[in-house]
């Protein structure tokens, strides 16, 4: 790496020495100078791991060690000690593509208003499809994330939102707060439709630890954005003819919000004043302070 580092691709790593060298790899085979990869040991007791980042370092490789304090706190680490101007996140078992940090550095380089370039991902391990996210859509977002952690992103961002939050109930959910502030300070998301790395796809993730807590990420969301959710509403009002009218459709889309989750699912729009954003509920009633009639 030269002293002009452009982007810092930061790893965070607990336990995952037996993938660790191979998602490395996969970012040290870059033929840029002004690349680099920052590892960060978030307190690992694997002795595989510990001794595959002991070879890192003998490598010349940068490894941040800290006690265990989970994704965020890591991901924290690894930026605080990085030096480029774009950061790009990649999990310790998962590889980085060839060909797609040159893209997204152009399309930043170009624009200053966007904040934010993301793109697809081949899964592997116990699934083997291509995960398309798709262009960007601000109420999508509201609704619930669909874009990976591994992004290309400045890191004037990272200071707006004052880093990752460690705060959330569960961990997981970090990257679903941290794109909701970039949208937050007006930053613009670009799509790329090609894959830009290599997801692993385990039985047991740290996404999947997350099933049963919805309810409390969706109300931590809702209380610490709740400014967006309203200012988003309060614009879908502003574009109706009646605000009586609005405010009885509101209320009549939450008490058919099963049915409404079904309708986005399949892409489809019912009724007049029908919106993705509405569909992020509990968010949304949270930020609005509705209560749903059971």
């Amino acid at each position: 790496m030269t002293k002009s580092c452009i982007v810092s691709v930061v790893m965070p790593c607990f336990n995952h020495g037996e993938f660790l060298p191979e998602a490395v790899a996969s970012v040290t085979h870059i033929e840029r100078e002004d690349v680099e990869l920052i590892v960060v040991d978030d307190g690992s007791t694997d002795e595989r791991t510990r001794r595959e980042l002991d070879d890192l370092v003998a490598q010349g490789i940068r490894v941040v060690r800290q006690d265990n304090k989970r994704l965020a706190a890591a991901r924290n680490a690894g930026i605080l000690a990085s030096q480029g101007k774009y950061i790009f996140p990649l999990d310790a078992d998962d590889r980085l593509r060839l060909g797609w940090l040159d893209r997204g550095i152009r399309i930043l380089d170009s624009d200053p208003k966007v904040g934010v370039v993301y793109g697809d991902a081949q899964c592997f391990g116990v699934r083997s499809d291509r995960w398309v996210v798709g262009p960007f859509e601000s109420a999508r977002l509201l609704y619930w994330n669909f874009i990976h952690a591994s992004a290309l992103y400045r890191r004037s961002i990272w200071e707006q939102n004052c880093g990752y939050d460690g705060s959330m109930p569960v961990q997981g959910f970090e990257d679903w707060d941290f794109w909701l502030g970039a949208l937050e300070h007006g930053w613009q998301f670009v799509y790329l439709p090609e894959v830009m790395f290599d997801y692993r796809i385990a039985q047991e993730s740290m996404i999947t630890r997350t099933r049963g807590f919805e309810k409390q990420i969706e109300k931590f969301i809702a209380i610490k954005h709740g400014h967006l959710y309203r200012h988003t509403w309060l614009q879908l009002v502003s574009q109706q003819d009646s605000m009586k009218w609005a405010f009885r459709n509101f209320r009549r889309l939450f008490r058919g919000w099963f049915i409404a989750r079904i309708d986005v699912i399949r892409g489809t729009a019912r009724g007049k004043f029908w919106h993705p954003m509405l569909n992020a509920t509990r968010p949304v009633r949270h930020a609005l302070r509705l209560r749903r009639k059971m």
